[in-house]
C-alpha cells in the first residue's frame, strides 16, 4: 500500500468516525464514554494523517 492510498483510507475512516460522533451526540441514549472513545479514535487518525502528510 502506498502512502497516498493509506492516507485516503485514513481520511475515509476519519470521516466515518466524524459521522458516528455526530449521530451519537444526537442520540439521547448514547453513553458519554462511547462518544469520548469515538473522539479519541478520531484524534488518533487525525494525528496519523498529519504525521504521514508531513513526509
Amino acid at each position: 500500500m502506498t502512502v497516498a492510498s493509506h492516507l485516503v483510507e485514513l481520511r475515509r475512516k476519519h470521516e466515518n468516525l466524524s459521522e458516528m460522533v455526530e449521530q451519537a451526540q444526537r442520540s439521547p441514549g448514547v453513553d458519554d464514554l462511547k462518544i469520548a472513545e469515538l473522539k479519541k479514535q478520531k484524534l488518533k487518525l487525525k494525528e496519523e494523517i498529519a504525521r504521514l502528510s508531513a513526509h
